[in-house]
């Protein structure tokens, strides 16, 4: 299970950290990541990390502003964001397993996914 937190109502230009914290079975040797979705839109990739931290993905559209990192020891993956726009505002959700090993940028590669936490970025 995967529960993530952190969401809430930001200006534009502000920052927020969410966490996704695992429990019932580790994630040490599988990547985490994150994804968001708006309703009636597609879910689209935010950002991912391998299990060990040397390889990451980020969407072209957060490069530069948001940075994942993760904890192994907590079983836990977060998702800083800075200079949060309008068009940041989604509900976001935190995705881990896959392939032993690997990395994913599709939300096909995940077997496990947290239940969300909604950002509103106003302008």
């Amino acid at each position: 299970q995967l529960q993530a937190s952190g969401g809430g109502l930001v200006q534009a230009g502000g920052s927020l950290r969410l966490s996704c914290v695992a429990s019932g079975r580790t994630f040490s040797t599988y990547a985490m990541g994150w994804f968001r979705q708006v309703p009636g839109k597609e879910r689209e990739f935010v950002t991912a990390m391998n299990w060990s931290g040397a390889r990451t993905d980020y969407a072209d559209s957060v490069k530069g502003r948001f940075t994942i990192s993760r904890d192994n020891a907590k079983n836990a993956v977060y998702l800083q964001m800075n200079g949060l726009k309008p068009e940041d505002t989604a509900v976001y959700y935190c995705a881990a397993g896959g392939r032993r090993y690997g990395l994913g940028n599709d939300g096909s590669f995940y077997d496990y996914w947290g239940q969300g936490t909604l950002v509103t970025v106003s302008s």
